[in-house]
């Protein structure tokens, strides 16, 4: 009995770890680009419907695992306080997305492969 027809694909959610964690995947690098365009965790982590507290606990995780930090705060003064992404956050940014493509090339040529 052959199966309706159409073509296979493979799959994946993609992520970084380290034996410290997860590292970076999909949402990290949305929460890190939202803060980048927002300039602000709170309006970053809104943007995703997260709370502060996550996004921060994220941002936390990160900056530990990496070594260096990622996000910064900025401290408030006349103009108020915020957030910004570092350059190291940039390179991780920059980084996911590689890969991410090679992957997703990756499984393409592997899903033309599957014939059952």
């Amino acid at each position: 009995m052959k199966s309706s027809s159409g073509k296979y694909s493979v799959g994946f959610h993609m992520w970084i770890g380290k034996d410290e964690g997860h590292f970076i995947g999909l949402g990290r690098v949305r929460l890190l680009e939202n803060i980048k365009a927002t300039g602000s965790i709170t309006n970053g982590a809104k943007m995703m419907k997260m709370s502060y507290r996550q996004a921060w606990q994220m941002i936390e995780d990160m900056n530990k695992i990496s070594g260096t930090p990622l996000v910064e705060k900025i401290l408030g003064g006349k103009g108020g306080g915020g957030a910004k992404v570092t350059e190291a956050g940039e390179k991780v940014i920059k980084l996911f997305y590689q890969i991410d493509d090679k992957m997703r090339k990756t499984a393409e040529k592997l899903s033309e492969k599957i014939s059952l």
